[in-house]
């Protein structure tokens, strides 16, 4: 664009205009910003195809007619259902149908128990006023910094010492290990609490409520979003877990999903079990995709700090 001088000689005086820059200059913006649209548009097309490359990889292998770990192709060439229908049915190698119970029997119960766990101190911490308060929240802060495969094998040996390694106890072994110290991962239940106004505390306490009835009728229910949200975390540790089994499970009759999936990839296993631990695999994923799916709306209150009332 170029520059005008105007003259106002009636005046004595000369003003310099500058003409405003027409639509080139918007022009050129517009078009660095639909470039940077279409350059990061691509690369989360990338991102999501690399992301979700491996689940449809596993998902076609779980159909897959070549049972073995030897495959010519990356991805399946013949199709069948005989993985699914081998997995449950055939019990005699690889009880998965039992280990998917145990599995599903331990995260309920962790669930249910660490939930309440995690729920009563954090209550505690953050609604009540008691002497060692401050020196809890701080000692259970530095004992979270230690990885917990740490204690392994000193928790071992304390269940063995009652036990609880061997039959059944096994069971009752993992739901108590997995609770036990959940009360200690309160900070961010405590966080949520804090944001609740005290004068709800005191105005029910006014109305005659107990400590217990205030926090299960006025915190309990305000905290419905992070309430999910723990369930979920208490829900997946157990599922998920592999390190606590393979250290006190001897046996496939206590076996878990994630102890059974790692050994239909031993020696003895693979070439018959491959095809089926994609299946098995697929099975896994689909508690928890249900889980998601019925608690997101919840889920994701929790994260955005939902607006509480």
């Amino acid at each position: 664009m170029s520059n005008e001088t105007l003259s106002n000689e009636t005046a004595g005086t000369t003003t310099t205009a500058t003409k405003p820059q027409g639509n080139g200059f918007w022009h050129d913006q517009r078009k660095r910003r639909i470039l940077g649209d279409i350059v990061a548009h691509l690369f989360l097309a990338v991102m999501a195809v690399i992301w979700l490359l491996p689940i449809a990889w596993v998902l076609l292998e779980s159909f897959n007619q070549n049972t073995s770990a030897s495959q010519t192709t990356f991805f399946p060439t013949k199709y069948t259902v005989d993985n699914y229908v081998q997995l449950f049915a055939e019990r005699d190698v690889l009880d998965f149908p039992r280990m998917f119970a145990n599995t599903l029997i331990i995260a309920v119960f962790v669930c249910l128990i660490q939930l309440f766990f995690v729920l009563s101190v954090a209550f505690c911490m953050s609604r009540l006023r008691f002497r060692g308060r401050k020196a809890f929240m701080n000692t259970a802060l530095v004992l979270g910094m230690f990885p917990g495969i740490m204690a392994v094998i000193a928790i071992y040996f304390i269940l063995k010492a009652f036990g609880l390694t061997s039959g059944s106890w096994v069971i009752l072994a993992l739901i108590i290990v997995y609770s036990a110290g959940s009360g200690a991962g309160f900070y961010v239940m405590k966080g949520y609490m804090d944001t609740i106004p005290m004068s709800l505390d005191e105005a029910a306490y006014l109305d005659g409520c107990t400590t217990w009835q205030v926090f299960t009728k006025v915190t309990i229910p305000i905290c419905r979003p992070m309430i999910v949200y723990q369930a979920i975390v208490g829900f997946l540790t157990p599922w998920l877990d592999f390190v606590m089994v393979k250290t006190i499970a001897r046996t496939q009759d206590n076996f878990t999903v994630a102890l059974g999936l790692w050994q239909m990839l031993q020696k003895e296993y693979i070439n018959d079990w491959y095809a089926r631990f994609a299946a098995g695999a697929v099975c896994v994923s689909i508690p928890i995709a249900i889980l998601f799916i019925l608690m997101q709306r919840f889920y994701q209150e929790s994260m955005s700090g939902s607006v509480k009332g």
